[in-house]
């Protein structure tokens, strides 16, 4: 499993909001000069995290975006799961109800379980308050 830039850069635009957005609207342009990605990539992020409510926007002069809820609210594997789609390391594991016809006789399908176990319980379990935290943690050192 391999999470793309759409998921990465979808974590590093909430961060962002997190550190610059919350007394005011911070535009695209400014996410996307911090972060280093493009105008057009950044407003296809968000647009995502708009329609999601992960983001709020607000036109005009000093429009922009702003984050919508608490910091410990924003569940990593949430976010990737809406720009990823299914965290499953196989197809197999991807949907609720294993749709494989060797399901019953796999030799592997409880490796692929462990690893996706594992994901779960570090992305299911950190948040961006999580992240904002752990940076500044860093920054002290």
């Amino acid at each position: 499993m391999k999470i793309t830039t759409k998921g990465r850069y979808a974590i590093h635009i909430l961060y962002d909001l997190a550190q610059n957005g919350t007394e005011h609207p911070v535009s695209v342009k400014e996410i996307a000069a911090r972060q280093e990605i493009s105008v057009k990539y950044t407003e296809q992020i968000i647009s995502i995290l708009n329609k999601s409510g992960c983001v709020k926007s607000s036109r005009g002069f000093q429009g922009g975006y702003q984050l919508t809820k608490p910091l410990e609210e924003y569940v990593i594997g949430d976010v990737l799961r809406l720009t990823e789609g299914s965290l499953a390391p196989v197809e197999c594991l991807s949907t609720e109800e294993n749709p494989c016809p060797k399901q019953h006789r796999c030799e592997t399908i409880l490796l692929w379980e462990k690893v996706d176990e594992a994901i779960r319980s570090v992305v299911d379990h950190v948040t961006l308050k999580d992240l904002v935290d752990w940076q500044a943690q860093e920054k002290r050192k």
